[in-house]
């Protein structure tokens, strides 16, 4: 991901890091896939505009679905990311209906929950 945002001539933010977008190759080293929804833009241009979310629920940043978060940015790619990891630390997909209560249902919520009890 540091290859698309820093490394290119053109910045690719990329808009859907998911573990569906993740491949592994013989080596196990992850390559991503799936550039559908990426957007280039200038390698010094730090803030993009879009007419309209892009992305899967549930790994999309704050910003992309309300101004109110801030601008769009690289970062948002950053934010997918990071939710990918929290599924992968805490063994439980980033949404999950099924679960007892309503406040474990988003991951994050989940997790603010149990540091709550703690």
């Amino acid at each position: 991901m540091e290859y698309l945002h820093q490394g290119c001539n053109q910045r690719i933010l990329h808009f859907d890091i998911k573990p569906n977008n993740i491949l592994l190759d013989y080596n196990f080293s992850p390559k991503i896939s799936d550039f559908g929804l990426a957007k280039l833009c200038a390698r010094d241009q730090s803030i993009v505009t879009l007419t309209a979310a892009r992305g899967t629920m549930g790994y999309i940043a704050p910003e992309l679905y309300s101004r109110n978060f801030g601008e769009i940015s690289y970062k948002s790619d950053v934010y997918s990311f990071g939710m990918l990891v929290l599924e992968m630390v805490s063994g439980r997909r980033n949404s999950d209906p099924s679960v007892e209560s309503q406040n474990e249902v988003y991951i994050p919520e989940w997790i603010y929950e149990q540091e709550a009890l703690n």
